[in-house]
């Protein structure tokens, strides 16, 4: 299979750099790596320039092109027509040897799949479960496999509150478990949703969908509201063994203000694009949540190091809460 590679940047010349040395690894090339650039400074051009790699195509964008979504878009002009998967990858991840073999053979495997995600192996410790393990509130297991609960989790269990759907799908109030919970078993899931920054489409997908300009800059959730609308047309899969690490670079995120707000108003659109007409329980279900975990994130100015994030964070989910009962977002299908 042909396949295209677009990755977009901000200010992360050194993040880039490590991502390209993996790249230059892989077991399988692609035919077309598109570097959308909208970095405030020189750095990402001068390191393409100095260092060479093969079926490079770099783009500095402007203002007008600068923002998660708009350099996607703006790469997927520039794919050329004999590509038949188009890959996304964020600019601070770092590939295994056969990530692109992984991904392409899951199309091979699964000819109905419009998209299939990558598997990020850094983020979360997993074990496998033993037989005689006991296990609570405090675990989470999945297809034999366990690992620690998040604590906003465990209450959330505990106050009724939990998610009711597989990690990639999306309850009807919404605040699912994402694929971060699928476990290290090198099986492949299907799934509605997946990362953006991982992941992979079939061209013909791309051409005729395009990423929402509603997720400006930083664009958090851009892949929920992406994923969701391919799903209703076709299937969607992770591959476990496509595995790759997502180090999280500081530079080009959000401030912590924008960032909880954010969380909320891009939360309520990417529920309200899966699920339009959510039931009046679901709704219940869904304030109950939003502001639960937003009064667990003014706790950790007590219980984390940095109060100051923390309660900044906590301001922005407020205000975005309560900015909802005034003027919700317009839904673009």
């Amino acid at each position: 299979m042909n396949f295209s590679l677009i990755i977009c940047t901000y200010n992360r010349d050194e993040a880039i750099a490590t991502l390209m040395h993996s790249i230059a690894k892989q077991t399988v090339y692609p035919e077309q790596i598109i570097i959308v650039d909208a970095s405030l400074n020189s750095k990402t051009n001068d390191f393409f320039e100095k260092n060479q790699f093969k079926n490079i195509e770099y783009y500095n964008v402007d203002g007008e092109n600068r923002g998660l979504t708009k350099q996607r878009n703006f790469g997927i002009q520039k794919v050329v027509a004999t590509s038949e998967i188009v890959c996304f990858l964020d600019d601070d991840t770092i590939l295994t040897a056969n990530y692109f073999q992984e991904l392409l053979d899951t199309y091979h495997k699964h000819p109905e799949a419009l998209g299939v995600g990558g598997y990020i192996t850094n983020e979360v410790h997993w074990e496998k479960l033993e037989a005689n393990k006991v296990t609570d509130a405090s675990y989470y297991v999945n297809d034999g496999y366990i690992r620690k609960e998040d604590k906003r989790n465990v209450l959330r269990k505990r106050l009724g509150l939990g998610a009711d759907k597989n990690p990639g799908f999306l309850p009807e109030f919404s605040h699912g478990r994402s694929v971060s919970y699928l476990p290290p078993t090198d099986k492949i899931y299907e799934v509605e949703q997946f990362m953006g920054g991982v992941s992979s489409f079939r061209k013909k997908v791309l051409d005729e969908h395009k990423f929402s300009t509603f997720f400006d800059g930083y664009g958090l959730y851009e892949d929920a509201d992406f994923t969701f609308r391919i799903s209703r047309i076709g299937k969607l899969f992770v591959n476990t063994k496509a595995k790759l690490e997502h180090h999280h670079h500081p530079s080009g995120r959000p401030n912590q203000y924008n960032y909880g707000r954010m969380v909320v108003w891009n939360g309520w659109y990417v529920w309200r694009v899966r699920h339009p007409k959510p039931s009046f329980k679901a709704k219940v279900k869904w304030h109950l949540i939003t502001l639960l975990l937003a009064f667990i994130r003014l706790g950790n100015v007590i219980s984390t190091p940095n109060k100051q994030a923390a309660f900044t964070e906590f301001i922005g989910r407020i205000a975005a809460y309560i900015k909802l009962f005034v003027k919700k977002p317009k839904i673009v299908s």
